[in-house]
């Protein structure tokens, strides 16, 4: 369908309104690209906010449920991408922030070496 769309032959159902609508949607979900790319290729994620990321994450969930439920694809779309490239970001940092605030274990003193 996408392909379609892309190429001008979409759906005769599709209002131009709808059309207008997945540009949108391939224009803002592919946003977070370049990020996840940068993430994936250097594994550095100090630079963006793991709150921020949750929050994303768990928005683009309930839109992409209300999506669902109006069947409109250009949010279903949408949401579905931008929701998994998120996810993805979000789970990267959440795993180098637990790397980084692990404690480790303080060496015992079983005996004095003389």
């Amino acid at each position: 369908m996408l392909l379609d769309i892309l190429s001008g032959d979409y759906p005769k159902h599709m209002t131009q309104i709808e059309l207008f609508g997945f540009i949108a949607a391939i224009l803002t979900s592919m946003a977070y690209l370049p990020q996840a790319v940068m993430i994936l290729r250097t594994g550095v994620t100090t630079g963006i906010s793991l709150a921020m990321y949750g929050m994303l994450t768990s928005g683009k969930v309930l839109w992409l449920s209300y999506g669902l439920m109006v069947t409109s694809y250009p949010v279903i779309y949408a949401n579905a991408l931008t929701m998994c490239l998120a996810g993805l970001i979000l789970g990267l940092k959440a795993r180098n922030y637990i790397k980084a605030h692990q404690v480790s274990p303080k060496p015992r003193i079983t005996g004095l070496v003389t």
